[in-house]
């Protein structure tokens, strides 16, 4: 009985990690500087960025953390956060690239000033559970030696697709720590498009206007289910030899100008998306995917401030479970930085991101048509046990960045 119940409690902590995710797409989506562009994030990612920082936190501040990474309710410990962290790290997130599946890595990141010890209980959680890299650097004397080994760490995880997560100017010698973290995803196709059948064809942007751009297509029958008035379209990645089966989901709205209406549906909503997976292959008439590249970074802060999590941005935060020093007492959240690198082609996905968090010291038819030639939302998740990797907007497949 313990086991089922580990099992419904897990179930129910990725079920909030996927709330967070898709009120944070929201945002980022519903944001006008955003909005013109092709996004992409990682939510999980972030996500255990920030739980990495409510094992550092207490009071009122952890209680915040809590609750905006969890149910947003209360009742809940940090506890859950961590136990959900320990358990995406290990199984989730671990490379399945020998036995055929997709390749994954990630890692975390503590970097702490050497003038700063951790205390053992956090420096004790942060390897043992969150497989986290602790590394002493000089903030003080050496910021940008500081920043190198900072970028240098982030860009080897990446397999160097992810360069200088912390902007010019970011960390400097009132820097106390940064955490950081960095997640790479190479997937192929259950079945892979043919590269003879792509052809360049008009995309439809949302002022109205069109581009051309190089469409995939196929005849082979697909996983789509039309709930209304939008399509999901389901493509699997290769499995490897274990239970973990990762794929890609497009959401394409049948207006043309439906992006934002299906965003803040996502937003309502969140559980739509495990409510309309579609199950069954059906047969396709018309299929048309743009391949795409996606580039993009943005600092979270004022996003995560607007869904609730302000107290470990302030003078007032608490993050005295991190640091053994009386500095603790002065430690706040200044930046919270991430970046994420997305392409689509016919073999495949090949996705990756990085979170930093910066902290200082205050000084159906017979036949089903899927014409993604619009706007959409894409999605990376992990099926079995429902984990979203990656979030994102395709508002013209030509934009590269």
């Amino acid at each position: 009985m313990a086991t089922t119940t580990s099992a419904t409690d897990v179930r129910l902590s990725i079920a909030h990690q996927t709330r967070f995710a898709l009120r944070l797409a929201s945002a980022i989506f519903s944001n006008p500087e955003y909005a013109a562009t092709n996004a992409a994030y990682s939510p999980l990612s972030l996500h255990v960025g920030l739980s990495l920082v409510a094992a550092g936190a207490g009071g009122a501040t952890r209680e915040q953390l809590v609750a905006v990474l969890g149910s947003g309710e209360g009742g809940e410990d940090a506890e859950a956060l961590h136990a959900l962290a320990e358990q995406v790290v290990q199984l989730v997130l671990a490379d399945a690239s020998e036995a055929g599946g997709p390749r994954v890595a990630f890692a975390d990141g503590v970097f702490v000033d050497a003038s700063l010890p951790l205390k053992p209980s956090f420096r004790e959680l942060a390897v043992g559970r969150y497989r986290a890299d602790v590394q002493s650097v000089d903030f003080q004397a050496k910021p940008d030696e500081a920043v190198a080994q900072v970028h240098s760490w982030v860009e080897k995880v990446t397999t160097g697709l992810i360069q200088d997560v912390l902007p010019q100017g970011s960390v400097d010698n009132n820097t106390a720590l940064v955490l950081a973290n960095a997640l790479y995803f190479k997937g192929a196709w259950h079945q892979s498009f043919d590269p003879s059948k792509t052809k360049d064809d008009m995309f439809h942007l949302l002022d109205g206007s069109s581009v051309q751009t190089p469409f995939m297509s196929t005849k082979n029958k697909q996983y789509i289910s039309s709930p209304g008035n939008f399509k999901i379209l389901k493509l699997p990645y290769h499995q490897g030899g274990d239970k973990r089966k990762f794929s890609m989901y497009i959401l394409l709205p049948e207006a043309r100008d439906g992006l934002w209406s299906l965003a803040k549906r996502l937003n309502t909503e969140p559980e739509f998306i495990e409510n309309f997976i579609p199950t069954t292959k059906v047969a396709v008439g018309q299929f048309k995917l743009p391949k795409f590249k996606i580039s993009f970074g943005f600092e979270a802060s004022d996003l995560l401030k607007g869904l609730g999590l302000q107290l470990p941005f302030s003078p007032r935060a608490d993050l005295s479970e991190m640091v053994d020093s009386s500095v603790a007492q002065n430690l706040y959240i200044s930046s919270v930085h991430h970046k994420s690198f997305v392409v689509v082609n016919e073999e495949g996905t090949e996705a990756t991101a990085a979170t930093t968090v910066g902290a200082v010291t205050y000084s159906m038819p017979l036949t089903v048509d899927f014409v993604a030639d619009h706007p959409f939302i894409f999605l990376i998740r992990e099926d079995v046990s429902g984990v979203v990797l990656f979030v994102g907007h395709v508002v013209n497949p030509i934009l590269s960045s």
